[in-house]
Formats: structure tokens, sequence, C-alpha cells
């Protein structure tokens, strides 16, 4: 099935917060999900009937601050869903 790059998050005055998930290279393992430690993630089916990573409803116009224990303005980042990720298919945007 042909895969695609869902993109979730928003864009406001400060900048593009989103999680990208590269649907050709995600399959759905999960460890993402487990990795993350403010529960931003799960695995859902997708229109192509594929298990793949996505980003909670809850959390799709809140990234900047749901996501900021990781990536602080500051100091080392420790991604923990991109690193989990035994494909790379997950890639924040800032």
């Amino acid at each position: 099935m042909p895969g695609y790059i869902a993109n979730y998050g928003y864009t406001n005055g400060s900048g593009d917060y989103y999680i990208v998930v590269d649907t050709d290279k995600c399959d759905g393992c999960g460890e993402c999900v487990e990795a993350c430690p403010q529960g931003v993630l799960e695995v859902i089916t997708d229109d192509y009937d594929d298990l793949v990573a996505a980003v909670r409803e809850e959390h799709h116009r809140n990234l900047k601050y749901v996501c900021a224990p990781c990536k602080p303005v500051s100091g080392p980042r420790d991604i923990k869903c991109q690193l989990a990720c035994p494909s790379g298919a997950v890639s924040h945007s800032w």
C-alpha cells in the first residue's frame, strides 16, 4: 500500500510544532509509544489498514508544551520517541 507523511501538530506565532510519521517506514511496532513519557503517541490503524504511530488527538494542539520535557529550549535533548523508533519513522519539526 502507498505510504504517506503524517504531520501532527500546529503552527503559531512562535513556530511550527509537528511530530512527523513516515508511514512508509513505520511498521506499528509501538516502540515510540512505549518510550514517550508524556503519552503523546498511540498506534492506530490507518486508511490502508496498516498499523502506524500517530499523535493522540488531545495532543494535536499542545505539542510545544507536552513535548517540552524531552525538548528543552536549551541543553541536551533526549527525544525518546525519535530515538526509540528502529526504522527512523518518527521526527519532530522543531
